[in-house]
């Protein structure tokens, strides 16, 4: 419960966790076959539109995963020396109070103009290569459905439904951009909330069944093309 409420699925509560993720616990044994990963990522994604408005003040979610990815594709943001690896790789970082590393003095003025001022070459989209991560570190069974990390498929977690699409970053698994796709329209169930009926299975119900059947298909959905060259 520790897990799901301060890191997976956190909220701006700060202090409970939300009924609907119990049913997931009642049996234990089965808990690792659910996609924890792509629920995750869609709270995320949720958290990131719900704090672009104007008139939202605090962000909640999983901000560890999105810390994490900044430090990998940004690494002039919180950049350290080549250290023995680790899994999960966001140990890297777990004793940045320690040693004279430069961004411990830093004022977050100094990150805002570092983002407006962002060149092509700061950002990395091939962030786990091996010259970048070690080949032991990041375990094997992470990799075996390695094809799916680039489905573009609706990510659903409960009321939760935010589009991934992949066909819009293409570069970060080697491929040539091109002219992106029109981007998906999720419509009504981009804002759909708890409420209404309790215990709603979210998989057969009306506004979600649609999208739960795409993501069913992901193998289907995953991007296909010629490797880009280097540069």
């Amino acid at each position: 419960m520790l897990l799901i409420g301060t890191i997976l699925f956190g909220d701006k509560s700060e202090a409970s966790v939300h009924w609907k993720f119990l049913p997931l616990l009642s049996d234990f044994a089965s808990i690792r076959q659910y996609s924890w990963g792509s629920a995750c990522l869609a709270h995320l994604y949720r958290s990131l539109c719900r704090v672009s408005r104007f008139d939202c003040k605090e962000i909640d979610g999983p901000l560890t995963l999105l810390l994490c990815w900044a430090w990998m594709r940004l690494p002039y943001l919180a950049l350290i020396p080549r250290e023995p690896r680790s899994f999960p790789l966001a140990n890297r970082w777990c004793n940045w109070e320690r040693g004279d590393r430069v961004y411990r003095y830093l004022k977050l003025a100094h990150f805002w103009k570092a983002l407006d001022d962002l060149q092509e070459c700061q950002f990395l989209w091939v962030a786990y290569s091996v010259d970048r991560v070690d080949p032991d570190i990041i375990p094997a069974e992470i990799y075996i459905h390695s094809v799916i990390w680039s489905a573009t498929v609706p990510l659903v977690s409960f009321e939760c439904i935010e589009w991934h699409a992949t066909d819009r970053f293409r570069q970060q698994f080697g491929f040539i951009q091109g002219v992106s796709h029109q981007e998906r329209n999720l419509d009504r169930a981009h804002g759909e909330v708890l409420t209404g009926p309790k215990n709603l299975n979210w998989a057969t119900a009306t506004s979600h069944s649609f999208w739960v059947m795409q993501w069913t298909n992901r193998y289907n959905h995953v991007l296909t093309e010629e490797p880009m060259a280097p540069q």
